[in-house]
């Protein structure tokens, strides 16, 4: 199979059979054997109803619906799951993503040898409120991760088969999709000027909430990329020194009340330092040690409730 084209959808109702006509023109024009994999996201309006109708039409579109809304990363995670093509496409249901750039984004990866082409919408059509948001976060990411894509939260994306299949999603991770892939081995990473389209149907989802749990989990990924697999190397390590420095001062007080006579040493703040230092020392060293044993023996993080699926096996 030449491509899957994996589509997470929250209430796009009126976008939907506009979309599919758009990506049907394109494989039609460049012959692609494809699937799309319409991933419902807990919508309450007639998107299922819709994506059932496709079905029945072309087995060639499959889809998943979740009980309840879990989020984009939830839904790109399944549909990757799922996904058979030797290059896979994600791109968003609400017709601000332009079917037309795949051709060139597949050439990028079958021809420039690219694991990964992220989509960079130059010339957006989105409020302040959103674009400004996202300039701030991407700007925070390449200097965090070294990863200078310009638009790292474009949903229009590229991937060879053996990336989507390495690697996890969760969270809102799906953001930093390009830092997971990085952190799993491939550096291949390559960036594609696409159109970006005005809204023309409903309303965006995206909320400063959004924003804000974006930024926590910038934190995450890159706690996650150095430690993931040896939380104990960094909360064992600070333990370590924190206890080390309290046993310092407790022995250079103890010293100073037997050597030297001073007296009431745990009147002093010096003192009250010294057992915080061994205390926080503990509990770190601690809480590395549980954190290194959960990670060596946690599984099935991505377990969601799926109420329908079409076309589908039922290995989930």
């Amino acid at each position: 199979m030449d491509i899957s084209i994996v589509i997470a959808l929250l209430n796009e109702e009126e976008s939907l059979p506009e979309l599919r006509d758009w990506i049907m023109k394109v494989i039609k024009e460049n012959n692609y054997t494809y699937e799309i994999i319409f991933i419902d996201d807990g919508s309450n309006d007639k998107s299922w109803e819709i994506v059932e109708h496709f079905s029945q039409e072309d087995r060639h579109i499959k889809a998943i619906k979740f009980r309840r809304n879990y989020g984009k990363s939830a839904a790109l995670n399944e549909g990757f799951f799922y996904a058979n093509g030797d290059i896979v496409i994600t791109m968003d249901a609400d017709l601000q993503d332009n079917p037309e750039e795949i051709p060139e984004m597949v050439r990028m990866i079958k021809e420039n040898g690219y694991d990964l082409v992220s989509g960079w919408k130059k010339k957006r059509y989105d409020p302040w409120s959103k674009t400004f948001p996202t300039k701030l976060y991407n700007w925070a990411t390449r200097k965090m991760t070294g990863i200078y894509l310009h638009d790292f939260n474009c949903g229009l994306k590229a991937y060879r088969k053996d990336v989507i299949k390495s690697i996890e999603v969760y969270g809102e991770m799906h953001r930093y999709i390009p830092v997971i892939a990085k952190w799993a081995g491939f550096k291949n990473i390559g960036e594609k000027i696409v159109k970006h389209q005005e809204r023309k149907y409903g309303s965006t989802k995206f909320g400063w909430e959004r924003f804000i749990n974006g930024f926590l989990d910038l934190l995450t990924i890159t706690f996650i990329s150095r430690f993931g697999k040896r939380p104990m190397h960094l909360f064992g390590s600070i333990g370590t020194l924190l206890f080390l420095i309290g046993f310092i001062i407790a022995g250079y007080l103890a010293y100073q009340k037997i050597v030297m006579g001073i007296p009431k040493i745990n009147e002093r703040p010096l003192f009250d330092l010294g057992i915080l230092a061994m205390q926080l020392g503990t509990i770190l060293f601690v809480g590395g040690f549980l954190a290194e044993l959960v990670s060596r023996t946690a599984h099935d993080r991505n377990i969601y409730l799926i109420e329908k699926k079409i076309h589908l096996d039922q290995r989930k």
